[in-house]
């Protein structure tokens, strides 16, 4: 017997009514079925030919209102890539959690997801096709980055093709719910495996740009190496007929079907539907601004190590290497062209630091002094204990209940020639400390991420609705048990990088009432901003003082 392989057939041209008629006259039968064919067809066959001009669904979701595939809800796994996970991951089961793929009940063998297709690297066929193994490992709960970076070591890739790949992924992402929903108006059932789902997707995200985006590649050059690394790959090798024909009907009719798919909100906005409500229900006023910024391209905004050279100074190193640049905070410049950190200057001597203009605001607050103790709770990649220490001469304990992710932290500290105590440990918990108290403690605790979608666009798609109050609650008793470690007249800042108020706001105003905090001046919630004057991540901060004793 031959394998049998899942097959995937086009949603033809709805027949008009002279086709119906002339149907009907020659088989005697009653009116033709809306739709076209049925889609039935051989294994490994095409059960139905392109449209050459069809007009698209007025329903993006698919008959019976089912959801577009490209958009289904992510499963989240377990903690990684640099936010918080929830603790307790069970599957959602409400139609707001997300758009979900139809299923198909064709025996599918696995996936090769590690397979490495006989392509030249330099080949953007290489990069889509790594580009697409990353979305389908995203599809499994994995997070973007760590996507990336097993497929970046399970393909040997090298540096050129690594850049390719993340630039084509993270654009698929930020561009998935509009490819879902044009997907399920272009074929009658979900791409399988996810891998080619994937790869339609990375190839849609290439095709339909963001107004006022100049195109990477020329169209013909996407749908040609699409084609070539579906025809590269054993899963769906047999699939290249069907990659080609939805790419270029897509080209053929771009108008008809985007006007279609955005009377979505899903295709519109590029996030869940729930998300959208989210953002509707707690920003009425900025909605629509919030979630267009978390669709832009974050820019590179460096810290100046203060210990080590001023801005004035560093501005001028980077005009010298023929770098644009400005300054957008105390110690913050933001390149006019990202680049990789490899070309920054002096960065691997320390001189500067990746970090956001927003999260820069966080060290200042602390008001740190010579000789005070302090702990960096949540501490992991390590972005705030080297601010921290880059103000001032402290005792600091950077802690992280994640050990790998600790190993991060001393790199960046060791590159900046900085020293703290790093520990391993749950900021919940107390087994971890030696009952000294602290003289600032910095909270920057688990949330959803909600605020730095712009930079991680996976989190929209990983994320459930239910997530807010688990996180929520973590986050409580991180802030009650980090408040006994306090010393009388100290302050603790609590730092979320959330927009939902459930883990900013209220959260704050419920710890103040519960202590008895004093709260002090801080910048509160500050929505994402994308532009020439302020240019920030979704942060919220609030600080409070313990009354002396």
């Amino acid at each position: 017997m031959t394998e049998k392989r899942p097959t995937l057939t086009l949603k033809p041209k709805a027949p008009t009514a002279d086709t119906r008629r002339g149907r009907n006259d020659r088989t005697g039968s009653g009116p033709a079925r809306p739709g076209g064919a049925s889609g039935k067809g051989k294994p490994g066959q095409q059960g139905g030919k392109p449209a050459s001009s069809a007009t698209p669904s007025a329903n993006p979701r698919g008959p019976g209102g089912t959801p577009p595939r490209g958009t289904q809800r992510i499963e989240p796994a377990p903690h990684d890539g640099g936010y918080a996970q929830p603790r307790d991951a069970r599957p959602a089961q409400s139609r707001d959690e997300g758009p979900r793929l139809r299923h198909s009940y064709e025996v599918k063998a696995p996936v090769q997801l590690d397979y490495r297709p006989d392509l030249r690297p330099d080949a953007l066929a290489f990069a889509l096709l790594g580009a697409a193994s990353s979305l389908a490992r995203v599809r499994t709960g994995m997070a973007l980055p760590q996507a990336l970076a097993e497929v970046f070591e399970a393909w040997d890739a090298p540096p050129q093709a690594r850049g390719a790949m993340q630039d084509i992924a993270y654009r698929a992402m930020r561009q998935l719910g509009r490819s879902g929903i044009l997907l399920g108006m272009m074929t009658s059932k979900a791409p399988e495996p996810p891998m080619l789902a994937g790869l339609l997707e990375c190839a849609l995200a290439l095709l339909d740009l963001p107004e006022g985006s100049e195109p990477p590649y020329e169209a013909f050059t996407v749908v040609d190496q699409a084609v070539g690394a579906a025809a590269a790959h054993p899963d769906f090798a047999h699939a290249k007929a069907m990659v080609n024909a939805v790419l270029r009907r897509f080209l053929r009719e771009r108008e008809q079907l985007l006007a279609a798919a955005l009377r979505d909100a899903v295709a519109q906005w590029n996030y869940p539907q729930w998300w959208i409500d989210a953002v509707q229900s707690a920003y009425p006023d900025d909605w629509q601004g919030i979630l267009a910024a978390g669709n832009r391209q974050p820019p590179l905004t460096l810290r100046v190590n203060r210990r080590k050279t001023d801005v004035e100074s560093y501005l001028n190193t980077l005009a010298a290497a023929g770098m644009d640049a400005v300054q957008v905070g105390p110690s913050a410049v933001r390149l006019a062209q990202a680049v990789n950190v490899t070309q920054i200057p002096g960065f691997f001597d320390g001189l500067v630091s990746v970090q956001d203009a927003g999260a820069q605001l966080a060290a200042p607050l602390l008001d740190v002094r010579d000789g005070m103790r302090v702990l960096d709770a949540c501490a992991a990649p390590g972005g705030k204990s080297g601010h921290i220490l880059e103000c001032a001469d402290v005792d600091l304990t950077a802690l992280d209940a994640d050990a790998r992710r600790l190993v991060r932290v001393e790199q960046n500290l060791q590159r900046l020639g900085l020293s703290a105590t790093v520990r391993a440990g749950a900021a919940e918990a107390t087994d971890w400390w030696d009952g000294r108290p602290y003289d600032r403690i910095l909270a920057d605790v688990p949330c959803t991420a909600s605020g730095i979608v712009r930079r991680h666009p996976d989190i929209r798609w990983l994320r459930r609705k239910s997530d807010t109050h688990q996180l929520a609650t973590l986050s409580s008793k991180i802030l009650d048990n980090l408040w006994q470690m306090l010393r009388p007249d100290g302050k603790l800042l609590f730092v979320t990088c959330s927009l939902w108020p459930q883990e900013s706001e209220a959260q704050a105003a419920a710890f103040a009432v519960r202590h008895g905090a004093v709260r002090l001046d801080a910048p509160g919630q500050l929505l994402p901003r994308s532009g020439v004057g302020q240019d920030h991540d979704g942060l919220f901060y609030a600080l409070f003082h313990k009354a002396g004793a």
